[in-house]
């Protein structure tokens, strides 16, 4: 097994820690309790009131103070930062940040946050939401565009989606010190149920969406990562793929991270759209981390795959040597979503999160150890086989 982090003084100038999180969910009825809530008008199936979020959610945990502060929803988890002071902050962002009322007939499910509500994603100091997922055009076109100026205007940068093809494909550039760089890819498949029109095209709006796994993507991306990647720079592939709920990671997705790594020269996987964590592994000194799991959402009190624990979820500390390329070391915090905020795990369900991550990650040859101050340290052999 590789040593959590390296002893070695002369790296440290070369050290960069990443915080990596999976599906944060700021709309429906989290956005109904912050101090500018949107209209809570939803054309589910069987809700049309985003408030009813927030009353399962109370009836589940408690009551929830309203309005909240726009710090309130990232609880333990702002100390946590501060402790860990992380160069760079990812989310997913799995949230239009628009008034528009223009939503997408058909899709079910529609999350938004008023713009208004936009500083609960700086309270956290997020340098970037990742867009290319199955909810950033919940509220059509007009609602991509507000979601791309209020994110700007809040000096958040944005990655996974845009005005037009050119503009979605785009790499985001996260400068680190004078000289180092974080450079991060986003895209997503059908696979994880992004619509296959939502695609951005050469003249409109939309998400960087890849329709396969195929040889010919692996290609595309290796150009486009070739083009932005410089000398020292670490690149991120931030990739929503897979469904909702499920262990099983096909071969395919496998395979595919492998030759993002061995061909297209991608340092990290940040992969999401699954519900709950899954199995992590470190492929040639590169971290996969196939699904991040839901770090905030609205789900308390709804019923239905109880065995995945939805509600717990882990903060990434990912280090790694920018001079390498490789993996120095990895800390993953537990945490669970209770009264729509984040707080510290128990001990118990710490420990649950640290053996499904051993049970996952055994056939990748990783292991998760849990330390005195209930945070999972990575452990891996590269000599393992893959499942």
């Amino acid at each position: 097994m590789a040593e959590a982090r390296s002893s070695d003084q002369s790296l440290e100038t070369s050290l960069i820690t990443i915080f990596l999180a999976g599906d944060v969910m700021t709309g429906r009825g989290i956005d109904q309790v912050m101090p500018h809530p949107s209209d809570p008008t939803l054309y589910e199936p069987y809700i049309r009131d985003a408030s009813a979020y927030v009353h399962l959610g109370e009836q589940a945990n408690g009551p929830i103070p309203k309005p909240i502060s726009h710090s309130y929803i990232w609880g333990d988890a702002l100390g946590e930062l501060k402790r860990m002071s992380p160069h760079v902050r990812i989310i997913n962002l799995e949230t239009s940040v628009t008034t528009s009322d223009d939503y997408w007939e058909g899709k079910g499910i529609n999350y938004r946050m008023h713009p208004e509500n936009v500083p609960c994603i700086t309270e956290a100091e997020i340098d970037l939401c990742v867009l290319a997922n199955n909810h950033t055009l919940d509220w059509g076109y007009s609602g991509l565009i507000e979601t791309l100026e209020t994110l700007k205007n809040a000096k958040v940068k944005t990655v996974g989606a845009g005005r037009n093809r050119e503009e979605a494909e785009a790499p985001a550039i996260l400068e680190v010190g004078k000289e180092a760089r974080v450079v991060v890819f986003a895209f997503g498949f059908p696979t994880s149920g992004i619509p296959l029109d939502w695609v951005a095209e050469e003249d409109s709006p939309g998400v960087n969406l890849f329709h396969d796994l195929s040889d010919q993507t692996v290609c595309y991306l290796e150009g486009k990562v070739r083009e932005a990647k410089r000398r020292g720079d670490l690149v991120i592939a931030s990739i929503h793929w897979g469904g909702n709920w499920g262990y099983g990671i096909h071969p395919e997705e496998i395979e595919f991270a492998h030759n993002l790594i061995d061909r297209a020269g991608i340092d990290i996987i940040h992969g999401h759209s699954s519900h709950h964590v899954k199995g992590i592994e470190v492929y040639k000194g590169k971290p996969i981390l196939y699904g991040c799991g839901d770090f905030l959402d609205d789900y308390e009190g709804i019923s239905g795959y109880e065995e995945f624990r939805d509600d717990l979820g882990l903060m990434f500390f990912v280090t790694m040597d920018a001079g390498s390329g490789r993996l120095v070391g990895m800390q993953m915090i537990p945490t669970q979503i209770r009264n729509f905020k984040i707080n510290r795990a128990s001990r118990s369900d710490a420990l649950w999160l640290r053996d499904t991550l051993n049970r996952e990650g055994g056939p990748f040859g990783t292991l998760a150890d849990l330390d005195a101050d209930n945070i999972l340290n990575l452990q891996w052999d590269e000599t393992a086989r893959n499942p």
